[in-house]
């Protein structure tokens, strides 16, 4: 194999694990569902163990309007990987918007937008 060759087979292997790789360095909220009089979310935390705050905005969906329901604050301890939380929050029957937003050291690491029936 030529020179030249090996460095681009090289240049397109890191590429390629830098690609893989870029997804997993930061905090992420996946699926959020509504159980049990709770709101559970799944959220990864690449780093240490932390303690954080999530913030869910809740608004109610009716046709084309929404309007806000309530705002719900709720401390966490993430330990590092996946981590399941719940949030206490009665909803009835309806369909919902949320804004979910994970805060630590009072910034914002990341937010999400989640629609979910109840």
């Amino acid at each position: 194999m030529s020179a030249k060759l090996q460095i681009i087979t090289t240049e397109l292997a890191l590429l390629g694990l830098f690609l893989l790789l870029c997804g997993c360095v930061s905090m992420s909220i996946g699926d959020v569902s509504y159980e049990n009089n709770g709101l559970s979310a799944m959220i990864y935390n690449p780093g240490e163990p932390s303690d954080a705050f999530v913030q869910v905005t809740i608004y109610t969906v009716n046709g084309i309007v929404q309007q806000e329901h309530t705002v719900i604050m709720h401390p966490v301890k993430l330990e590092s990987g996946n981590n399941k939380i719940m949030i206490p929050a009665t909803l009835k029957p309806g369909t919902y918007k949320l804004y979910v937003y994970l805060i630590q050291n009072n910034e914002r690491q990341t937010a999400v937008i989640r629609d979910i029936v109840v």
